[in-house]
């Protein structure tokens, strides 16, 4: 059994590490998407905002999460294995993604491809970490997905969908990443 004391504890440190790790991939999203932008000054200048956000959503999770947590989460049995398995389930369909649309010679594909499994993978993550928020993180990284399908349909180049799928899935992920570490 659990003890307040105990739940605290967890709810802040799953806090601390979701903020976290929301931040560090919205950083590897900012520079898929700044490789697409052609300018190189303005690439720098996204690398060193992006950066700056990343380094916000870090501080934010360590003093926002510091603080005592809204609500202890409530997390279902075996929710580690749970998040195990979706997380597994993520890296082989990325994989998929890739070998994919490179076996079909649509390499383009792959951000908005990837963008779409690692939305669809926050689905399950809402209910497994008892963050309710991520359900409105996978359906803007889906939307983000679908903008950037329908870039590359329309016929815009790929390094234009890049950035739009890079830019836009990080922007979601340092939203995610500051609501997580501030309001938990």
């Amino acid at each position: 059994m659990t003890t307040e004391p105990e739940c605290q504890t967890l709810t802040q440190n799953l806090r601390r590490r979701g903020a976290i790790v929301l931040a560090v991939f919205a950083l590897v999203w900012a520079f898929a998407g700044g490789s697409g932008i052609e300018a190189v000054a303005v690439s720098v200048a996204v690398g060193v905002v992006a950066a700056a956000l990343s380094v916000a959503g870090v501080v934010l999770a360590f003093r926002g999460a510091a603080g005592p947590a809204v609500r202890s989460v409530r997390l279902p049995e075996k929710w580690n294995r749970g998040v195990g398995i979706v997380n597994a389930a993520e890296v082989v369909a990325v994989f998929a993604v890739i070998a994919a649309s490179n076996a079909t010679g649509r390499p383009e594909l792959i951000p908005p491809g990837i963008c779409l499994v690692v939305g669809l993978h926050f689905f399950p993550l809402a209910r497994l970490f008892d963050q309710w928020q991520y359900t409105w993180t996978a359906v803007a990284l889906s939307v983000v997905a679908v903008v950037g399908f329908v870039a590359i349909a329309a016929g815009t180049t790929s390094e234009s969908a890049r950035v739009v799928v890079g830019l836009g899935a990080a922007v979601v992920l340092w939203l995610s990443s500051f609501h997580v570490a501030v309001r938990g």
